[in-house]
């Protein structure tokens, strides 16, 4: 039934955009009918995209994101080797424009990310550190970056990736360093800098129950019963045609509520190998439009933010050679069967 009507759905789709009518310019796309923001605020969430400040330059890009989404996740300038560069030196000039253009355009930002192994400055991998040492540095970063953000994000990412596949801890340097209470202590730094920011733990292939979401239950659970400022788990939800629909998120997001935590969906992109075919735009609107659902149906789910919005500043093709066509948007900005089934899943036409 669902695959029948989304695939009316992609057709009319087709129909209209080959008629030149429905995709075209963000100025075309978005009047006289509601946004994903304005549809999802509807049933008390937000609809946001990710971006990052080399495409801020692009002016048809920007249009369309400051008028259809209403939350905004900055892709890489306020990750540690941007915001400090070396050691003691801090630079927000990059997470502060896209700060600003949020503001201008009346959205709220999702700060990204405070702790994670990846992207870390020179200096900082550079040496071994002891645990004293580490600790300080650890400490003086999240407390530098959630200070100066301090009133102009609603939530963190606070701890990225801490696991393996296997629901093992990632061996990143501060595990090595400081053992798994580093998890802990950077939720309460980030909550003695900022108090009302909602602080969350975000990771991949954690969207169904599995080894690597049991882990972040189990972590989720102890640091509740310990007192540790724990708000939401973000489920990156970076899906592959090819791996399956993870049939279990919405008795994943079901649990993690029970919890007494909000979650999110925090990256989303569902990529297919190329080339795309009708038959796999199809079944990304279907994914598209079953992920959305879920989160609707869980009180808890908090909002969907992907992983910018559009194919042409999409980071699949570079880390991941042969595939692509994530994005609900095509590379012209043109909406894709999976727009339409969204719009759908959120009551809009």
């Amino acid at each position: 039934m669902r695959t029948t009507r989304l695939r009316l759905v992609g057709a009319v789709a087709a129909l209209l955009v080959a008629a030149g009518i429905g995709a075209g310019t963000p100025a075309q796309a978005g009047h006289q009918q509601s946004t994903l923001a304005d549809l999802a605020q509807r049933h008390g969430r937000y609809f946001g995209s990710a971006t990052d400040n080399p495409e801020l330059v692009d002016g048809p890009y920007t249009a369309l994101l400051g008028s259809e989404f209403d939350q905004i996740t900055p892709g890489n300038g306020m990750k540690w080797y941007a915001t400090e560069p070396q050691q003691g030196v801090f630079d927000f000039s990059e997470g502060d424009e896209i700060v600003d253009l949020a503001r201008a355009n009346r959205q709220k930002v999702r700060g990204h990310t405070l702790v994670w192994h990846s992207q870390l400055p020179g200096w900082l991998t550079g040496r071994e550190w002891t645990a004293p040492e580490l600790r300080a540095v650890l400490k003086k970063h999240i407390q530098t970056e959630v200070r100066h953000y301090r009133g102009k994000v609603f939530a963190w990412d606070v701890v990225n990736e801490a696991f393996n596949e296997d629901g093992t801890y990632r061996e990143s340097i501060f595990y090595k360093t400081l053992g798994p209470g580093y998890i802990a202590d950077a939720l309460r730094w980030a909550h003695q800098a900022d108090p009302r920011v909602k602080l969350y733990l975000n990771d991949y292939n954690i969207e169904g129950v599995g080894p690597k979401s049991d882990a972040y239950y189990r972590l989720a659970n102890e640091l509740k019963a310990a007192g540790v400022p724990l708000h939401g788990i973000g489920l990156q939800a970076h899906l592959a045609l090819q791996y399956g629909y993870p049939a279990t998120l919405e008795d994943n997001l079901r649990r993690f509520s029970r919890l007494g935590l909000d979650t999110a969906l925090t990256e989303v992109d569902i990529r297919m190998q190329l080339p795309a075919t009708e038959e796999k735009l199809d079944r990304q609107a279907e994914w598209y439009a079953d992920l959305t659902e879920a989160c609707l149906a869980v009180r808890r789910c908090v909002g969907i933010t992907l992983w910018d919005y559009t194919d042409k500043y999409s980071w699949i093709p570079a880390f991941f050679p042969g595939e692509g066509a994530a994005l609900p948007w095509d590379e012209e900005l043109r909406r894709k069967p999976a727009y339409f089934a969204l719009r759908e899943a959120l009551g809009g036409r």
